[in-house]
């Protein structure tokens, strides 16, 4: 945002792995995934060809790192509003530029040419609008005692528009006579008029923030709001020759600007790969119309009022915006890598260049050449006219997430087109990496020359020739290194609860047999969560596990009592990562168990790997307390006292109750407050009325579960 950086200046891809003993295919075919490498003298069209881009010429740079504004005058000089010194530079055609003007403020942030050939220059912050006649002194033509200038538009009655911040205003200025109250245009109820423009009609366009309002003023004054995006920042206009409005708004998430400080690291969302030749299912795709989450947008706001929403992103700021003379779409110049990508009406999208620097400010013609200015650093470019002679692609990293072997290397292409390898160790590439391998010269196939390695990256070179050169798919197979399987957890759950198998989603086998992907088939695969049911004398255990390869597992289970030091096979060749045992089958005591992962189903042999875990402790306990009555009750009056003592051999006394005569049961402590321990005495104090024989019962629980019973007789 215009505004922001104002502010702050004062901001492996993703491969589905194959089985270990089957290659993985890297596949980098779409316009997604090619936009993730970097384009150096080359564009992309809308269905991730690659071709020459037009020619790209650097015409002057300045001294600052930013350009905010740029305007031509009728002799095709081109003047440079920067910051952060508050400078004007002039470039003339032929790409000899100079100091035209420095201002005491640190960033000019608006800039128009009339028609005679004066020069207005809006500042930030304590904004001031200057204007420097041809051959004359700069002079403060109008200060409406506001804190920004943000835009500014010659209208045709002669006036200058001025948008300014933190009040949301607009003054129309005649002479620079005039007050700045009496100057005032339109008082918006919006924070800043970031963006104006002007077409034949004599209408005014306003954009503002943080509404993302876009106002029209026609010649009598009245304002009509042709757009309320929900984008909150409305950063530049541009005026189309069939009088359709274009207009480029912004979102909250690019009021930080982000750098990207390693570009060449694997992304893990990019590229699209195969797994035995079959295309991994592309991510699900929004409407263009749905900008929850987009962090910029062009819209087409039609003659007739109507509007389009023709581009969005949720990953690119864009900057700047150009109307086609063709009527035909628009220019982006956006922060991702400073690339332009052109837009037409019906949404079509191709990647035009990439300058290589932070961001594309703006994007202007004359005479049939379009230029581009850039920030950090301030740059001035012309691009257009002749492809490029030569340019070269650089390719997302791929991620093998281990130490992998190479395979071949096939792809589509016309003309003059060379692919070239090298692999690392590193996630960027850097000095550590090998250099870049010989072309390789067979299209239908090759074997990979870079050595072994984690990542790899390919590079094509694309040169003129007598046909057009073009590159519309990469394909690079690998086998990465066997890595063994872990088991992450053990989870050993109470005593009685089983763990049974949810009933499986229904698939047809013959999609399981040629290794297709059911989610091709619109079938979902929930995650495999048992079951939870009461099984008496159920011990369950379930455990996670992970494989960096993507290889089916078999699990094995080991148990040992804690005071052994031998493991006993109790089950082998399990799919699910759960099992229950049937304590009653073993005797009390301590125990751990073992749970090894073996991913030989997947590979052949001596490949095969494996991983293990051991359980925590747990007790298997299936005797139940000893409960006994000691004593005879004692009978006062009708009150009853019985004692009774608990002895368990296995674990501990958890809790106990009592009843009487077969009523509810009544929880009662052990004598000395708490049931904690192997052995404890329980002292029950009742009151029994009326004469007759009566039973009071105690029942006992252990800590897993077991219950032990006693019961006494009193008669009175």
């Amino acid at each position: 945002m215009k505004k922001i950086l104002f502010l702050l200046v004062f901001g492996l891809l993703c491969v589905i792995p194959a089985q270990s003993s089957e290659p993985s295919i890297w596949s980098i075919n779409s316009r997604e995934d090619v936009l993730r490498g970097n384009a150096n003298g080359v564009g992309i069209d809308d269905n991730g060809s690659i071709t020459l881009a037009v020619k790209l010429t650097e015409l002057f740079k300045t001294d600052q790192p930013y350009v905010w504004a740029s305007a031509t005058d009728n002799m095709g000089n081109i003047y440079l509003g920067t910051g952060g010194d508050g400078r004007v530079y002039k470039v003339s055609p032929t790409g000899s530029g100079s100091l035209f003007f420095d201002s005491d403020e640190i960033n000019v942030s608006a800039i128009t040419v009339g028609k005679d050939g004066t020069v207005f220059a809006g500042t930030s912050p304590d904004g001031k609008v200057y204007r420097i006649p041809p051959g004359e002194k700069p002079s403060v033509y109008f200060e409406p005692k506001e804190k920004y200038i943000w835009s500014l538009a010659l209208l045709p009655d002669g006036s200058l528009a001025v948008g300014t911040g933190e009040n949301g205003k607009i003054y129309k200025v005649k002479t620079p006579l005039e007050k700045p109250g009496a100057a005032l245009f339109y008082d918006t109820s919006e924070t800043h008029i970031i963006s104006m423009a002007s077409d034949k009609n004599g209408n005014l366009f306003a954009g503002t923030d943080s509404e993302g309002y876009v106002l029209r003023f026609s010649s009598d004054g009245r304002p009509f709001a042709l757009l309320d995006s929900p984008l909150r920042e409305i950063h530049e206009i541009a005026v189309g020759i069939d009088g359709s409005v274009y207009v480029l708004a912004l979102g909250e998430s690019a009021s930080t600007k982000e750098k990207k400080a390693e570009e060449n690291k694997p992304d893990q969302k990019t590229v699209s790969a195969v797994k035995r030749g079959l295309p991994a299912a592309a991510p699900p795709q929004k409407s263009r119309y749905d900008l929850s989450s987009a962090k910029s947008a062009v819209y087409r706001i039609l003659p007739d009022g109507g509007n389009d929403i023709i581009w969005k992103s949720e990953e690119i700021t864009a900057f700047s915006v150009y109307a086609h003379l063709t009527g035909n779409g628009v220019l982006i110049g956006t922060s991702d890598k400073g690339r332009i990508y052109s837009v037409r009406n019906s949404g079509e999208v191709k990647l035009v260049l990439q300058t290589g620097e932070e961001q594309v400010s703006t994007i202007s013609t004359f005479g049939g050449s379009l230029f581009a200015t850039s920030s950090n650093q301030g740059k001035l470019f012309r691009f257009g006219g002749q492809p490029e002679s030569g340019g070269t692609f650089e390719s997302p990293v791929l991620d093998a997430k281990s130490v992998a072997s190479w395979g071949m290397i096939w792809w589509r292409s016309k003309g003059n087109v060379q692919i070239q390898t090298r692999s690392g160790n590193t996630a960027v590439p850097n000095e550590t990496w090998t250099d870049w391998s010989d072309s390789y010269g067979d299209q239908k196939g090759a074997r990979v020359k870079s050595p072994k390695a984690q990542y790899l990256q390919w590079r094509a070179i694309l040169a003129t020739s007598a046909t057009e050169a073009e590159l519309s798919e990469v394909n690079v197979s690998f086998l990465s290194r066997n890595i063994p399987p872990e088991v992450l957890s053990i989870e050993i759950l109470p005593s009685n609860i089983g763990l049974a198998p949810t009933p499986p989603v229904p698939v047809d086998p013959n999609i399981i047999a040629l290794g297709l992907d059911p989610k091709d088939f619109g079938i979902v695969i929930p995650p495999l969560v048992p079951r939870k049911v009461f099984q008496s004398g159920a011990k369950s255990l379930q455990w996670k596990s992970e494989d960096r390869n993507g290889d089916e597992l078999r699990y094995a289970i080991y148990y040992r009592e804690v005071s052994q030091s031998v493991f006993r096979l109790l089950r082998e060749n399990l799919t699910d990562s759960f099992f229950t045992i049937d304590s009653r089958t073993l005797a009390d005591g301590r125990y751990v168990v073992k749970i090894v992962a073996d991913d030989g189903v997947s590979n052949p042999g001596d490949a095969a790997l494996s991983g293990e875990r051991i359980s925590e402790p747990f007790d298997i306990d299936n005797t139940p307390p000893a409960a006994s009555a000691t004593g005879a009750p004692r009978v006062n009056g009708d009150s009853v006292t019985v004692s009774f003592e608990v002895i368990e051999t296995s674990s501990l006394i958890t809790r106990a109750e009592y009843s009487i005569n077969g009523g509810d049961w009544k929880a009662v402590r052990a004598d000395d407050g708490i049931s904690d321990s192997a052995k404890e005495q329980y002292t029950i104090t009742v009151t029994l009325k009326g004469a007759g024989d009566f039973t009071i019962a105690l029942r006992v629980f252990d800590s897993t579960g077991n219950t032990g019973n006693a019961r006494t007789h009193v008669k009175k």
